[in-house]
């Protein structure tokens, strides 16, 4: 049979495969089908221009036109089989074909002579391209290989339809495949060293979030964190939660813009100061006054956003001031969902602004969520949209805040795909019934007129505590705290003056406020002082105590007990 005049549309890099072989050939002494090739000009072969470069260029034309498909395929480096009919009979495999899955029955169906290309589910588009005439490429077929050969290979096999000449022509399809087992196992190491990559990002990212919340006594607190997208480049998105005594409680939420170690190199700094500031109990809107400074030192260019809220249960608000971030959705307890967003200033960094603090009822029964962007910007919609969508979540999504969280991000369509950080925290302060309601008591009393004050403190801490049925050396020592802390309040403080005991199911906290805004400070007492050892004596018997500026001018001094597990009632 011969094939010297077939037609195949071959891809470029299989054209100049073909065209060297043909080179190849041009130099050979012999041809083994016994073409043979016409003879070269001689100027043309001295380099010599003119009339003779036409025979030159017919003489090549005529040695092309005399080499077979054998001459042609035989001898390329890529995988050649050559097929014909219905059947796809098998008309001839070039050596590297022959090397790599071992020598082929000419004349068989593909079927039975070439299995391996009916594993890799090849005949149904040799089918498809006999019928429709038209090329079909599938890429990066893992092959096994012909027997004996351990390491599989990959390639990319070119089916093109042709015609074959002979007594009659006959329509076939010429199967070309181009080993592309080194790109494949260069791009597998690169992706590996990417998710490598990602891998190392988001658990540097996961260190610099809190590990495990603080759970405040009054309130339900919850938190998630969800990479967007897939590769290496996290955000800056953080959260927290951080307890200040007295019952109070700091949340916390920002974001850096951009992706990146810096990004979150950058949001740990920030995390960290916050931590160290809210320490200091101060307000909110003073917190990010200092925030603002640091931003700016640590990188200028860095966009940050933050909001800082502070829970007090005494008085049942929640004091936010927020630097460019998105508004806080608070829930009354009657479902009404609106948002906290009177207090909002400038990002963080760009200086000159002096934030505020506001404030929104906040009681038994309701319910606020913290969010970043990546919860609710989408690129084909405006961001007030994914935020009016929240809210109609939020609206409806009862349960703890874990199931809160849960329930946000199906609503608003956050899954694995997602391509921006999400951060969110939810907050409940629940209501609280039976049993556990017994567990949680305020008790206050104005400290009216002047050295008779103390003994009618007291003379209250013990009714109270008496009542709260306390063991006695817990309400010896909460006597003495007490004492204590109005004597310091009446040698040092201005009218007016209030005492205030409060007991949840972990703890026992006294709190003592007046009208001057000095702080009080530890020091160390000389023999001979007959004052200054009342702090030291509350620091001495109690877990925790501290002091801070009240809104409206003066201060509040706390010291808190930690009640032991006959009494607390933490199983609740």
């Amino acid at each position: 049979m011969n094939f010297t005049r077939w037609s195949a549309r071959l891809p470029g890099t299989q054209r100049r495969t073909a065209a060297r072989a043909v080179r190849r050939q041009r130099k050979a002494p012999a041809t083994p089908t016994g073409a043979v090739p016409a003879a070269r000009d001689e100027h043309a072969e001295h380099g010599e221009r003119g009339d003779s470069s036409a025979p030159a260029v017919d003489g090549a034309r005529r040695s092309i036109d005399a080499l077979s498909a054998h001459d042609l395929l035989g001898h390329l480096p890529a995988l050649v089989a050559l097929v014909h009919g219905p059947e796809h009979h098998v008309a001839f495999v070039n050596e590297a074909y022959t090397a790599a899955f071992g020598p082929r029955t000419p004349g068989a169906p593909a079927r039975e002579a070439l299995p391996e290309l009916a594993e890799l589910g090849l005949l149904p588009l040799m089918d498809q391209v006999l019928r429709s005439g038209r090329p079909r490429t599938v890429k990066s077929r893992r092959v096994l290989g012909a027997p004996g050969r351990t390491r599989p290979g990959y390639y990319t096999f070119t089916c093109t339809p042709i015609e074959l000449s002979g007594s009659e022509p006959r329509h076939g399809v010429l199967v070309f495949a181009a080993e592309v087992t080194d790109q494949v196992e260069a791009a597998e190491r690169l992706r590996a060293s990417e998710r490598r990559q990602r891998e190392a990002a988001v658990t540097l990212q996961r260190s610099l979030l809190p590990q495990q919340l603080e759970q405040p006594d009054d309130l339900r607190v919850a938190a998630t964190y969800r990479p967007g997208g897939t590769d290496a480049a996290v955000g800056g998105d953080w959260y927290d939660v951080i307890t200040l005594g007295a019952g109070r409680t700091a949340l916390v939420i920002g974001d850096v813009m951009g992706r990146g170690v810096r990004a979150a190199a950058v949001m740990g700094q920030l995390r960290t100061a916050v931590r160290a500031y809210a320490r200091l109990d101060l307000p909110p809107h003073e917190v990010l006054q200092l925030l603002d400074g640091l931003a700016a030192e640590i990188d200028p260019n860095q966009i940050a956003t933050c909001v800082y809220a502070v829970h007090d249960p005494n008085e049942g608000h929640l004091v936010y001031a927020s630097a460019g971030h998105l508004p806080i959705l608070v829930r009354d307890p009657d479902g009404t969902v609106h948002r906290a967003d009177a207090a909002t200033g400038p990002p963080l960094g760009t200086g000159g602004w002096l934030h505020t603090s506001a404030s929104v009822s906040f009681g038994p029964g309701s319910a606020a969520v913290l969010y970043t962007d990546g919860l609710v910007e989408r690129r084909d919609a405006d961001i007030d949209q994914g935020i009016e969508a929240l809210e109609q979540a939020f609206a409806g999504a009862t349960g703890d805040p874990r199931i809160i969280c849960d329930r946000l991000q199906r609503a608003l369509g956050i899954t694995a795909a997602h391509d921006d950080d999400v951060a969110l925290l939810a907050l409940q302060h629940p209501v609280r019934t039976g049993h556990e309601a017994e567990l949680f008591h305020n008790a206050a009393l104005d400290l009216l007129g002047g050295v008779e004050a103390a003994p009618r403190a007291r003379a209250f801490a013990s009714g109270v505590l008496t009542s709260w049925r306390f063991p006695s050396d817990l309400h010896d020592l909460g006597v003495l705290a007490t004492s204590e802390l109005v004597a310091n309040s009446l040698q040092h403080g201005t009218p007016p003056m209030c005492l205030r005991l409060r007991r949840t199911n972990r703890r026992l906290i006294i709190e003592v406020t007046d009208g001057d805004d000095h702080l009080p400070r530890r020091r160390r007492a000389e023999p001979v002082d007959e004052t200054g050892r009342g702090i030291s004596i509350v620091a001495t018997i109690a877990s925790a105590w501290g002091s801070r500026r009240t809104p409206g001018g003066g201060k509040a001094v706390w010291c808190e007990f930690v009640l032991p597990e006959s009494v607390s009632g933490q199983a609740v």
